[in-house]
């Protein structure tokens, strides 16, 4: 009976090492076999975590000092100051691009130079930046594009970018309104089956939207009466 005792309690004695090993000691184990690399490991951690929090911090400052700097301008824009408006935006997107700062100043720069009678101008702050513009700029960059274009004379254009600022637009009635920009531009530019295009897509998608009553008074003008 002791014999059998024994063996059982030696059956049922816990296992050292092996199996048993915790992943925190074979870490620690791993570690001081290889000091030099994870020395190294650990610098290249601590550097990329320096890095990132120093990253935040520059784009914090930049974005708090564009937005004081877009505030003045959008003063002298207010007090019809153009002149000042559109030197001190030109400065915002020049020193601070990549802010939200930034990409308002753009847009309202090219809206400053729409109001001066500058519509090459304002394609020129616009035409490169549109489409990758943040999508919350977007529909308003192509928007103020498709206006440019089309004091310009370039009434295709116009219509292309006005359906891209559709196409980007977050509510039904700038959709709706934007089309019927595309509609007149098309019409411009002797196009009129796109036009008519443009003109029924806002009476079948949006039928619920006021730029459908101009929509169908558009298409009987142009299909002579027939707006199916």
């Amino acid at each position: 009976m002791a014999t059998a005792t024994k063996a059982t309690a030696a059956s049922v004695a816990p296992v050292v090492g092996g199996t048993g090993e915790g992943f925190s000691d074979r870490f620690v184990a791993w570690v001081k076999r290889h000091k030099q690399l994870s020395s190294w490991i650990g610098a290249v951690i601590v550097i990329a975590a320096v890095l990132f929090v120093w990253q935040l911090s520059t784009k914090r400052r930049a974005e708090e000092i564009a937005s004081r700097e877009l505030q003045g301008a959008r003063f002298a824009f207010e007090n019809q100051n153009l002149p000042l408006a559109a030197s001190e935006l030109a400065k915002v997107v020049e020193n601070y691009d990549g802010t939200n700062a930034a990409e308002e100043g753009r847009l309202l720069l090219a809206n400053v130079r729409l109001l001066q009678g500058q519509p090459q101008q304002a394609v020129t702050v616009l035409q490169d930046w549109a489409s990758g513009a943040g999508h919350a700029y977007r529909s308003q960059a192509y928007g103020l594009l498709g206006a440019a274009y089309e004091n310009l004379g370039r009434f295709r254009d116009a219509a292309e970018a006005y359906e891209k600022a559709s196409s980007a637009a977050r509510l039904d009635f700038q959709r709706a309104q934007l089309l019927s920009d595309a509609g007149r531009a098309w019409t411009s530019a002797a196009d009129t089956a796109r036009a008519i295009a443009a003109y029924r897509r806002i009476v079948k998608d949006f039928p619920k939207e006021s730029a459908v009553t101009e929509a169908k008074v558009r298409l009987g003008e142009l299909t002579k009466g027939s707006v199916s």
